[in-house]
């Protein structure tokens, strides 16, 4: 590994407990980043398997900046490789996905096969005996990085990385039990978009694995009793901090003296339409509300049945794309399919829970503007992270800097 990442910008405070504000805001660490995590030895979300399912269906995704497509080749195989040309470095693919025959850069036509092989060059033999490429130019040697791909219940995750290890060591099975808790049958999407945050990718991570901001944040959250952290539930880290899942078992009935005096007990205030959250159980447990995360950038979401995949996309420093993919499963009841698209409207960026956390990240963007010698405190709970049966914890947020610190050399 090169020269470590904190002595071109500052120090860093030993321990987890302590995040400087420069990492949020720094150019040269983004360029590592792109490197050292989206370039190497960890698993990507790409896509769901249901966009690539039969031969020839592609989809176009991100690994930090690179751009990548996703296909379905003659094999049946889901294979992966970098959307772009070798011939001047093009997009292969404009689209967000479709299906093809093979694969075509439009600025000099050189065809791709399915798997991001180069099988074509236009004009190689030159016009009329004349031009074209040297006879011993060999088509083989030139192409597209290729993905290694694993396929994990439903979801496409890809690495350019011979050295990562296998998916479930690599979350660890405790996750990967969660994981398959929820997407324990085929899957059909209901809805995507994309919402634009005003932030450095790493806070909206941070916020998701933020296990005890929900009911402070999120008046809704609180109001309604979807979540309070008197409720019982906990939070699980993978023992490398690559992966965390948050949970929170369902209220129970009579006053919750907890929150007494803070902004969100409002006893008055009640839902027009109370069928809104009735929640209908489906995965045999008390479990009403989990979310899961991967590092780097993949959020998998159960809140009651509203179910959504979020991957996270940097686009600088200080902006970032969240692509939401919205989910219900294939054998749906018409009335089920109803509750999962009304309760989608609890996240999402105008959501009821979750508008807000599309705001407060950029307020830490731009309340740190002049704080690079400054540092976040992130001691709730402890300093370790290591899973709890509490929410009242910031272990999964020391987690994320746990495998963040090891890919960068920090």
């Amino acid at each position: 590994m090169d020269q470590p990442v904190h002595s071109q910008v500052g120090a860093w405070p030993p321990g987890l407990t302590r995040i400087p504000f420069w990492v949020y805001r720094d150019a040269g660490i983004a360029h590592h980043e792109q490197t050292r995590i989206f370039e190497g030895p960890d698993w990507h979300f790409l896509c769901l398997e249901v966009d690539v399912l039969q031969t020839g269906d592609y989809r176009t995704t991100m690994m930090g900046a690179m751009p990548v497509v996703v296909a379905r080749a003659e094999d049946g195989e889901v294979v992966a490789f970098e959307n772009r040309c070798a011939h001047r470095g093009s997009l292969i693919c404009l689209d967000d996905g479709g299906r093809v025959k093979d694969f075509h850069c439009v600025y000099h036509a050189w065809r791709y096969d399915l798997r991001g092989n180069l099988t074509s060059i236009a004009f190689r033999r030159g016009v009329n005996g004349q031009g074209g490429m040297r006879d011993d130019f060999d088509m083989t040697q030139h192409g597209p990085r290729k993905l290694r791909v694993t396929v994990q219940c439903g979801l496409v995750f890809g690495t350019l990385s011979a050295e990562t290890p296998d998916f479930e060591a690599y979350i660890g099975p405790e996750i990967m039990v969660r994981l398959r808790r929820v997407l324990h049958k085929k899957v059909e999407v209901i809805g995507r978009f994309t919402q634009q945050l005003p932030c450095n990718w790493k806070l909206y991570m941070e916020n998701v694995r933020d296990t005890y901001h929900a009911s402070l944040l999120h008046t809704f959250f609180a109001t309604f009793k979807i979540t309070r952290l008197s409720q019982g539930g906990g939070v699980m880290v993978s023992d490398n901090g690559v992966a965390h899942a948050s949970t929170t078992l369902a209220a129970a009935q009579g006053p919750d003296t907890a929150y007494a005096g803070l902004r969100a007990d409002n006893q008055d205030l009640k839902l027009r339409d109370p069928g809104f959250m009735a929640a209908v159980p489906e995965f045999g447990d008390a479990i009403n509300l989990q979310i899961l995360s991967i590092f780097p950038g993949f959020i998998l979401q159960q809140i009651h049945n509203a179910l959504a995949v979020r991957q996270i996309v940097p686009r600088g420093v200080d902006t970032m794309d969240l692509h939401w993919t919205y989910l219900g499963f294939a054998d749906d009841t018409p009335e089920l399919r109803t509750m999962r698209l009304k309760q989608g409207n609890l996240a999402g960026p105008a959501g009821f829970v979750s508008m807000e956390d599309g705001a407060v990240g950029g307020f830490v963007q731009r309340g740190i503007a002049a704080a690079d010698g400054e540092a976040a405190i992130v001691e709730m709970g402890g300093a370790g992270a290591e899973g709890a049966a509490t929410r009242a914890t910031e272990a999964s947020v020391r987690g994320f800097w746990k495998a963040w610190r090891a890919r960068m050399g920090v």
